[in-house]
């Protein structure tokens, strides 16, 4: 199975679980509206805080490189749902031939990585002006792969790094997310970065063997 289809295939599973059956048609089984867009733009704003671009405070901070490739994973999953959602309600395509278009039109993909981080800004806010100007699922999931790359997060990384995010976002629902009990900092870290670190000191680790050590760490916070 390729990465594009099991990362789709992941996503449905998560959403469908998380928000209920029919989550396409914009509620979640406890009556919430979703938005996918909304969530877009506003992770964007939050990558966008990963650079120092404020005038006035810290100007002389550097780029905060690991939050950057975290923010872009979250995004990720917010365009998977909304190409599954307009999918499921427009296009209605399998999701293998969904995946398989995605692929074609990314496999060719040529940036190069932005010289300064000024340029990285302004490619962000270039993809949030594609979320609301012509819209197409296909073209705005490119847009999204193109400025991965340009930020420096290539298909592979993004795949390891989802797959990671894929696994703690199940781990926050069964640990109280949604009711508010769920501690996001471990001993001083956020749960975002101790999962990073158990994939950097574990290359081959199963989603299974993942969600075992996040609970071992998080039993000891």
């Amino acid at each position: 199975m390729s990465k594009i289809l099991t990362m789709f295939k992941l996503q449905q599973e998560l959403n469908d679980n998380t928000n209920g059956k029919d989550w396409e048609l914009g509620v979640t089984k406890q009556g919430k509206e979703i938005n996918w867009r909304r969530c877009i733009y506003l992770e964007a704003a939050e990558l966008i805080d990963s650079y120092p671009w404020k005038h006035w405070k810290n100007i002389n901070s550097d780029v905060d490189r690991e939050n950057v490739k975290v923010e872009l994973v979250d995004i990720w999953h917010f365009v998977m749902s909304e190409v599954l959602r307009v999918n499921y309600l427009n296009e209605k395509k399998p999701l293998a031939a969904l995946a398989k278009e995605i692929e074609e039109k990314i496999k060719d993909i040529d940036v190069k990585r932005e010289d300064n981080y000024y340029k990285e800004i302004e490619a962000i806010e270039e993809l949030i002006k594609k979320l609301f100007c012509n819209f197409e699922l296909i073209d705005f999931t490119k847009s999204f792969f193109e400025l991965s790359y340009k930020l420096g997060l290539d298909l592979d990384s993004l795949y390891q790094l989802y797959i990671g995010k894929n696994i703690l976002n199940i781990f926050r629902q069964e640990h109280g997310y949604k009711d508010g009990t769920y501690k996001k900092v471990w001993n001083g870290k956020e749960d975002n970065v101790v999962m990073q670190e158990i994939l950097a000191n574990n290359s081959n680790i199963t989603p299974d063997e993942l969600y075992k050590k996040l609970e071992e760490k998080y039993n000891k916070a």
